[in-house]
């Protein structure tokens, strides 16, 4: 899998050994910064992740930053990106099958490389189960962001 990976400067070290794991299991990384723990600004690395999903260079991506919520806010922003933060097994797998997670956002202060590792690969290995229920309510999400769209 394609996978788009960044942080700020908070989230780099987890994000370097996070890299280099997914590569490791076969996954093709897409680093898109920041590479040093100089003071970046996470909204600008949410664009970048964000950005690559939504145009198809990536087919999912990770954030992180210090806890996981200021670059799911910023992805979410992006039509199109579906971004949480999860911190446990159950919610990223689950945000997959249910509600086509494809984003999974981190907090390099909350969690550690190990549980990041066993979040991603809940991630990565989950489909999304496109039973009824789950597109009736992901053409609800998607008539949401559609009207404020059009207001713009």
């Amino acid at each position: 899998m394609r996978v788009a990976v960044g942080s700020d400067h908070a989230g780099f070290e987890l994000k370097r050994d996070l890299a280099g794991y997914l590569a490791q299991q076969g996954h093709e990384v897409i680093d898109l910064g920041t590479h040093s723990t100089a003071p970046v600004d996470y909204p600008d690395t949410a664009e970048a992740v964000a950005t690559a999903v939504r145009n198809g260079q990536a087919d999912r991506g990770l954030l992180i930053c210090g806890s996981g919520a200021g670059v799911s806010v910023a992805a979410s922003k992006f039509p199109g990106i579906r971004a949480a933060v999860c911190h446990d097994t159950y919610s990223a797998r689950q945000a997959v099958e249910h509600d086509d997670l494809n984003v999974l956002c981190l907090g390099a202060r909350v969690i550690g490389p190990a549980l990041a590792r066993v979040l991603s690969d809940a991630f990565l290995g989950a489909t999304f189960k496109s039973e009824e229920r789950y597109l009736r309510r992901l053409a609800k999400i998607d008539a949401i962001e559609g009207r404020f769209l059009r207001d713009e």
